[in-house]
């Protein structure tokens, strides 16, 4: 008796290309550090004031850096106009439309409340008149209204939790993705914003030699990396006993492969590391913050792009390069120049290295 076996592989290229790894990693960073904004602007904690400045600093950049990578994503402005046009309630992709003005009105409107009384000090001690001038109009009589910054404060964190939110859920409902079909993924995307919001703080205040706040921002980086690896832990053990469907196929699925093993490795590695330099070396802030940020960055890759290449049927390996292109490492280096030239233009304009007004 003859028997057939055929086996099946398509090569399929990824539809999610580096440009949703980059809106992914901006927006959790900045809805994190927005997060770590409150306790020295809205709660006037003095332990926190000059993590918090640097952190609304962070919350800033990136939060205007991201809806760039979003539209870059989409490769054209009428896509997401289409959101508002013919709304989709089903879909938590079009909720995020909704969720990021939100978002960013609020933080806007926040952060103007928080800085008023800098922008006034600022007109008073402004030697140009016109700059003075401008200065005087953009603080707007410059009071520190607590209500106003808590009431701001209470919207933004309503939109930075729905950010949140819909950036997990709008992925692990893809049940055709097994690695994303988990609902530990929100978790994991949260946790590794508050690391990389930590690291990016951590890096801003090193510019600034504001390393007063190392131990303070130290002890938070550890603590996202314990977590960080208790979610991975808990989605191993999900996946080895059979609790987790999803994650039972993933490990089946790349059981064999070396790549996989590799990045594995990598992504705990450099998680143990970062912990380690984190408690070792509580006055570390640049070395800290770079690994930080490349653990929220790596989750994001690992997961978005990573996960396309895991096979939907047959046994081939989807392959993805990096290449020269505004889809791949050049807009990745376009993202960064943004943020970039956003924060010199805000450090330019607005001193950051002073404590939050108490």
């Amino acid at each position: 008796m003859n028997s057939t076996v055929e086996i099946l592989g398509f090569a399929r290229e990824a539809a999610w290309l580096p440009w949703a790894v980059q809106y992914f990693f901006l927006i959790g960073i900045s809805t994190a550090a927005f997060f770590l904004s409150l306790p020295g602007f809205a709660l006037r904690r003095a332990s926190w004031a000059g993590a918090s400045r640097q952190a609304l600093l962070v919350a800033l950049v990136c939060g205007i850096t991201a809806p760039v990578a979003l539209l870059s994503d989409l490769h054209q402005p009428g896509r997401f106009l289409n959101f508002y046009l013919h709304p989709n309630l089903r879909s938590w992709m079009a909720w995020g439309s909704f969720f990021i003005p939100l978002y960013l009105g609020g933080l806007l409107l926040y952060a103007w409340l928080c800085l008023r009384p800098r922008l006034a000090a600022l007109a008073q001690s402004a030697t140009d008149p016109r700059l003075a001038a401008l200065y005087r109009a953009l603080a707007y009589g410059g009071h520190d209204n607590r209500s106003a910054v808590k009431l701001a404060a209470l919207v933004t964190a309503l939109g930075a939790v729905l950010i949140l939110l819909y950036t997990g859920m709008e992925v692990m409902v893809v049940q055709a993705r097994p690695l994303w079909n988990t609902p530990l993924l929100p978790l994991l995307f949260v946790v590794t914003a508050f690391g990389g919001a930590l690291g990016m703080s951590a890096l801003f205040a090193a510019v600034t030699r504001q390393r007063g706040v190392a131990p303070l921002l130290n002890g938070g980086i550890a603590a996202t990396q314990w977590l960080l690896l208790a979610l991975l832990a808990a989605w191993f053990v999900s996946g080895l006993t059979g609790l987790s469907a999803p994650a039972a196929e993933v490990l089946a699925a790349v059981r064999g492969s070396r790549g996989w093993a590799l990045t594995l490795a990598w992504l705990v590695g450099s998680t143990v590391l970062t912990l380690w330099i984190a408690r070792r070396r509580p006055q570390s802030l640049v070395l800290v913050a770079l690994l930080a940020l490349h653990g929220a960055w790596a989750v994001r890759w690992i997961v978005l792009m990573g996960g396309q290449a895991i096979p939907k049927m047959g046994a081939l390996f989807g392959t993805y390069s990096l290449t020269l292109t505004p889809d791949g490492l050049l807009g990745i280096v376009g993202s960064a120049g943004l943020a970039l030239a956003i924060y010199i233009v805000l450090t330019s304009f607005i001193p950051w290295d002073e404590p939050a007004a108490a």
